[in-house]
């Protein structure tokens, strides 16, 4: 069921077990589908990583998401397998940086 703007334009969607208020013009079944998506890709990724960092979990759905962008906008669809081992790869060395 698409949520409806308030007043203030903002529409609440839920992201990774958070609720957050989002603005914008129409009807909000955009930004609806553009949380959903970003929720998918950060629960893919927390289950993939077993990491319940949400920080971590965002920057590394964030760059799955950007890498899948990428990838469509070049004409290449992403190969699961290879996104998998690229994102351990990205948590490895996410962990490094965090850890100083």
């Amino acid at each position: 069921m698409t949520e409806q703007l308030d007043g203030s334009g903002s529409i609440p969607v839920k992201i990774h077990g958070r609720t957050y208020y989002l603005r914008g013009d129409g009807d909000g079944s955009y930004l609806e589908e553009l949380a959903s998506i970003v929720d998918t890709k950060m629960r893919e990724v927390a289950e993939v990583t077993g990491t319940a960092d949400t920080l971590k979990v965002a920057i590394l759905a964030s760059l799955n998401l950007a890498d899948d962008y990428l990838k469509a906008s070049n004409g290449r669809m992403p190969d699961n397998r290879a996104s998998d081992r690229r994102l351990a790869k990205l948590v490895t060395t996410l962990d490094e940086v965090l850890a100083g």
